[in-house]
């Protein structure tokens, strides 16, 4: 089980507002941050109630992009996921649907962040 992850980002105000609306469905609501004095460079972690954490930091973004998916519980948290994340301004890379190319009850949307970077929340349970 990982513990947290951590993604580069070019902008980091736009990026934890876009962030904090697209993972609130997740479950990933509390907001951490690191003031730059402390980490050297300003860092938000996105924290879940099981203890996960989603982390991003100013710097210089990788390339290529990076796909991170996000498990929910449930297909509706997955539509709520794609809704979130394309209103805070989030591009769509696949709209929320079954993928029975991956199994028979994968059920997934991807948005694209803003830098790029291919963001998931999935549910694996039948409807």
């Amino acid at each position: 089980m990982i513990d947290h992850v951590s993604v580069v980002v070019s902008d980091y105000a736009r990026s934890k507002a876009f962030y904090l609306q697209a993972l609130a469905p997740t479950g990933h609501a509390r907001l951490t941050e690191l003031r730059a004095t402390s980490t050297g460079k300003e860092s938000a972690g996105f924290c879940h109630a099981d203890g996960s954490d989603f982390w991003i930091g100013q710097g210089d973004v990788i390339t290529p992009p990076i796909h991170i998916a996000f498990r929910v519980s449930s297909r509706a948290a997955v539509d709520a996921f794609y809704k979130a994340a394309i209103a805070a301004g989030g591009r769509d890379n696949g709209a929320p649907g079954v993928r029975p190319h991956y199994h028979a009850n994968y059920y997934g949307a991807f948005v694209l962040d803003p830098d790029g970077h291919n963001i998931e929340a999935v549910c694996h349970e039948a409807e």
